[in-house]
Order: C-alpha cells, then structure tokens, then sequence
C-alpha cells in the first residue's frame, strides 16, 4: 500500500509523467452474441400415463363393446365375439365371459402391419394370447308366429 501512495505522490510531485500513453475516449460495448433464453437441455415432459394392457381378466363376465384390452403393437389378438380397434383396442361384440388362450398364428407377411411386427419372424412358431367371448346361452322359450 505504501508503494502505491508513493508512485501516486511522484506522479503529482513530478511535471513529466511515468509513463508515455495516448488516452483515448473510445468506449467498447459488448453485445450478447446468442439469444438468452432457457437452457438447451432436455427437460422431462410430464407425459399422462396410456394404462395400455389388460383390462379384464380371464373368467370375468363383460358386457357388448366393453373394452378388454389396449395395446401399442398387437400383445393380444381377438377370437371369438371380440373385435380388434384401429388403434388396436379390442373389445367384446357380445354380452358374456373372458376366456383367454393362447393359440399360435400364422401371420399374412404380404400385410404390411404383418411385416413391421413381425418381420424376421417368417419361419418360426409365434403364439399369442387370444380373447375370446363365450356367450351367456339364451332362454329356451321361443314362440313361433303362428301360434302368437
């Protein structure tokens, strides 16, 4: 500290400076070079939840185009009284009990939904889990007309 207050007094003492500089009244701004806005990396997107699979189990009775199971890529295939959504959904066509089996398939490959599922598949035994819907039996007491 005591060398900097003697540097500063010689400077006022003293007619010629200690150092030879041209000043200049030349101001420099910096601008920003990127947009500032948030960060670049990826922040989690809270995404709902799909609930894809099973919605009835085995034995359970349904009724007409209730929804047995939802599916991204076909898990399940439908058998009898069940119908196959577009989006893969498949629901049941008549009022009765699940059953579920598995059974092997035998997929058309000139399908093109056939070669992106199955594709490298074409010479192996595939089994999949089929639902099936057993309708409850009808009444016996049928009229004919002519008797009504």
């Amino acid at each position: 500290m005591t060398l900097l207050t003697s540097l500063f007094g010689c400077t006022l003492q003293s007619t010629k400076p200690l150092l030879n500089t041209v000043t200049t009244n030349l101001v420099s701004v910096r601008y920003a070079s990127k947009k500032s806005s948030g960060s670049t990396r990826n922040k989690p997107i809270n995404l709902k939840p799909k609930h894809r699979g099973w919605k009835v189990q085995d034995g359970h009775n349904v009724l007409e185009s209730q929804i047995l199971a939802t599916q991204l890529r076909p898990r399940f295939h439908p058998g009898l009284y069940v119908g196959f959504g577009k989006n893969g959904t498949l629901y049941a066509l008549e009022k009765g009990k699940v059953m579920i089996t598995c059974e092997q398939i035998n997929p058309n490959m000139k399908r093109r939904w056939a070669r992106l599922n199955y594709a490298g598949r074409e010479n192996s035994v595939i089994y999949k889990k089929h639902f099936n819907v057993i309708p409850e039996p009808q009444h016996d007491r049928f009229l004919l007309i002519d008797t009504v």
